[in-house]
């Protein structure tokens, strides 16, 4: 008794240690303020490591340790020129100020240092605080060309100075930042810009560098971009942030959503730097022989206040001809509007993940091009749902289709039950004579999966449009204010795994909606489902598909766009009201059941596929008799 006594109050001191242990985890547990304070620090120790890696694979000479000067010192320019060798010109008398220009999409400021862009805001777009949007802000990018001279020096333009100016080409504005080593020898970027175009023209040449310009040694291309967080939902918005490559005339590709993708390509014709809703672009009049590409993943959780979601790197390598560079590009900084893309026919409409194949065919040619009709003289709350009633009254035979083959079998399901007891000791029987009852009535459970099938791609390819479809940005319907984000009608106090910390109206909807459906339509397939010996419970699993589908959409759903919750609500209501319609108006068991009776009196005639059937199973009975004759 006392051993017993012994052991239960050795349980219960265990249970309080371990109550304890975990009572103090939960306290000591990091709060959101130490999260972000975690990941910043995080995400600048990768920075920092990333920069060393980079100064020890290269000797860099830098202009940071210097003062710009104004070619008056000579000690100074002794000094210059100790360090740069023939850019010491363009670092005594270039200026360290920016250069601001402007068109009716974009504010620009180019800078000195690097000759390359330091601001890129777009004046007609906001984000979800309804800031501006800006692409390129606070050295999140760098454009850099890393090259050898032939005086046994390392440069990188990014630290060297370039001299603006900015003149007119017609109505075009042409902004040229020039690396000098002289006034008519130098390195030129070349920025044209065109009122009411997010592309611009870019070219890369050098004059007079043949001499300067080491060709013995390679000469690469650095372009990277820390893409701006613009969404209401990181997560969400970060699964639809890549990069996206064309290659080998003609081909795309994209890196992985993982912590940290790379990959290499040949014959490289474009790099996108896509931000879910808006993207950077550079394009090349001639590919580039090689590439190569690396994505890392800055978001490591959604209760952050994150800055940034990923960072994207690519090297490109320039050729020389005759010792001088001569790479003629273009920029795109803009939406990733696939209207827009697409008009520059260059194959940039791969950007906007709208699917591969026949998903990707059925969103250009039939939903884009619909919802844009719709959207010219309808609210686009209205317009998904005027979309969503016309896809389904166009979809409505194939759902006649189904029901059809279900009431058949559902009637049929009596006599195929009674083939089954008749023949319970010889299964092979059993299949042959069910197999050729369904034939002579007509009845068939693959006539009831096809119609679903068909129905597949088009429930895909709308998966693919609704988080891709630019012009629901910032579009409001009733108490939504963004139909290209989540709605939100309840904050909760903490965050669900899975599902996140607020409540949106509907994914709720949506869920309520399927499982009405899914109660309707399971209902008659249980009844029509003849029970097999040996086989799964058909009509168990479907019962729990009829509640695990809802709440794997409320969850699902909570943090995607509430244009697509919308089009599945509204799509199973309507579902519904067909359904309801069909069996109650348009499908009569009686008559299906005398049709039925009527095919069996006609000779049927067997396809070439229900002939090989019967085939392959009277050679399986032949087989199975032989080797019952052989064992006795």
């Amino acid at each position: 008794m006392e051993e017993k006594k012994l052991d239960i109050n050795s349980v219960i001191g265990f249970v309080l240690i371990f109550g304890i242990l975990m009572y103090m985890l939960w306290q000591n547990q990091p709060t959101p303020e130490e999260l972000e304070a975690q990941q910043k620090a995080k995400q600048e120790q990768v920075e920092k490591e990333r920069k060393a890696k980079e100064q020890e694979q290269t000797k860099v000479v830098s202009t940071e340790d210097f003062a710009v000067g104004t070619g008056n010192d000579s000690l100074q320019l002794v000094n210059l020129k100790n360090k740069l060798g023939a850019f010491a010109y363009s670092a005594a008398t270039a200026s360290k100020e920016e250069t601001l220009v402007e068109t009716d999409l974009f504010e620009l400021k180019f800078n000195s240092k690097g000759g390359y862009l330091s601001e890129v805001k777009l004046k007609k777009h906001t984000d979800f605080k309804n800031n501006p949007i800006y692409i390129i802000k606070d050295n999140n990018a760098s454009f850099n060309i890393n090259f050898g001279t032939t005086d046994s020096r390392i440069l990188n333009t990014k630290d060297l100075f370039f001299q603006p100016t900015v003149t007119k080409n017609g109505n075009n504005t042409v902004v040229s930042m020039k690396l000098k080593v002289s006034e008519s020898k130098f390195l030129e970027y070349r920025y044209e810009l065109k009122e009411g175009d997010y592309m611009m023209e870019f070219t890369i040449r050098s004059q007079g560098l043949s001499d300067v310009i080491n060709s013995a040694q390679p000469v690469n291309l650095d372009w990277n971009l820390k893409t701006y967080r613009h969404a209401k939902s990181i997560s969400y918005e970060n699964r639809y942030t890549e990069i996206v490559f064309e290659y080998e005339d003609g081909k795309d590709d994209y890196l992985g959503q993982s912590e940290l993708s790379d990959d290499t390509a040949e014959e490289v014709t474009y790099v996108a730097f896509k931000q879910h809703f808006f993207t950077s672009i550079l394009l090349a009049d001639t590919p580039f022989k090689t590439a190569s590409f690396e994505s890392r993943n800055l978001v490591q959780n959604e209760d952050v206040d994150t800055i940034y979601t990923k960072a994207f790197t690519t090297k490109l390598p320039l050729e020389l001809t005759g010792g001088e560079i001569s790479k003629s590009m273009d920029w795109y900084y803009g939406p990733s509007d696939f209207k827009i893309l697409n008009k520059y026919d260059r194959n940039l409409d791969e950007v906007v993940p709208l699917g591969w194949g026949i998903f990707g065919w059925i969103n250009k040619y039939l939903f884009i091009p619909l919802f844009a009709l719709l959207g010219k003289f309808l609210p686009y709350g209205i317009a998904i749902i005027v979309m969503t009633i016309l896809i389904k009254l166009l979809l409505s035979f194939v759902q006649y289709k189904q029901f059809l083959s279900q009431a058949k079998m559902k009637i049929l399901k009596p006599e195929l039950e009674a083939i089954r007891e008749k023949h319970k000791d010889n299964k092979m029987k059993a299949q042959q004579e069910t197999l050729a009852l369904q034939t002579k009535v007509g009845a068939s459970p693959m006539a009831g999966c096809l119609p679903a099938l068909v129905q597949l791609p088009v429930f895909y390819a709308l998966f693919q449009f609704f988080p891709s479809a630019f012009d629901l940005r910032q579009k409001s319907f009733l108490w939504v204010q963004d139909l290209s984000s989540y709605d939100t009608i309840a904050e909760l106090p903490f965050s669900i795994p899975f599902y996140g910390d607020h409540v949106s109206l509907f994914p709720i909807l949506a869920s309520v909606a399927i499982f009405f459906y899914m109660r309707l339509t399971t209902g008659d397939q249980m009844a029509s489902q003849p029970t097999q010996e040996g086989m799964p419970d058909m009509a168990k699993m479907m019962k729990y598909m009829m509640y695990f589908s809802p709440i794997m959409m409320l969850f699902f759903f909570n943090n995607y766009a509430s244009g697509l919750s919308l089009y599945y609500f509204i799509s199973n209501v309507i579902s519904i009201g067909i359904i309801l319609v069909i069996k109650n108006y348009i499908l009569d068991e009686e008559k299906i059941h005398a049709q039925m009776q009527e095919n069996k009196k006609k000779p049927k005639k067997e396809n070439r596929f229900q002939k090989k059937m019967a085939e392959m199973m009277e050679q399986a009975e032949k087989q199975k008799q032989l080797q019952q004759k052989k064992k006795k």
